[in-house]
């Protein structure tokens, strides 16, 4: 049984910093790619960052320069770190996988861990 979860999220000041953490866990082969994902309040969930396990990259508009996503695939592992924080980056955050596994490739969720920036 595959599972991810999140942890690291928090209330924050805007301008602050938080670093978001993924720990996968289960009978997996291969972990072909990682991200993180948000959602706020009537709003849908949109892509943040993703890594895939041949280094690629990617990055909503909204949060280049100011967020930084990196994995440790050998740990089940993947990071974002969040700097310059605004107000409108307040959501629920999802980790999400694309796991090979022995019942096939699927896509994974976590839970979800709560961001809040306010003053």
């Amino acid at each position: 049984q595959v599972q991810l979860v999140e942890s690291g999220g928090g209330l924050v000041q805007p301008g602050g910093s938080l670093r978001l953490s993924c720990a996968a866990s289960g009978r997996i082969f291969v972990i072909n790619a990682m991200g993180w994902y948000r959602q706020a309040p009537g709003k849908e969930r949109e892509l943040v960052a993703t890594t895939t396990n041949s280094g690629r990259t990617n990055y909503a508009d909204s949060v280049k320069g100011r967020f930084t996503i990196s994995r440790d695939f050998a740990k089940k592992m993947v990071y974002l770190q969040m700097n310059s924080l605004k107000p409108e980056d307040t959501a629920v955050y999802y980790c999400n996988a694309d796991l090979s596994t022995i019942s096939g490739r699927y896509d994974y969720w976590g839970q979800g861990t709560q961001v809040t920036v306010s003053s």
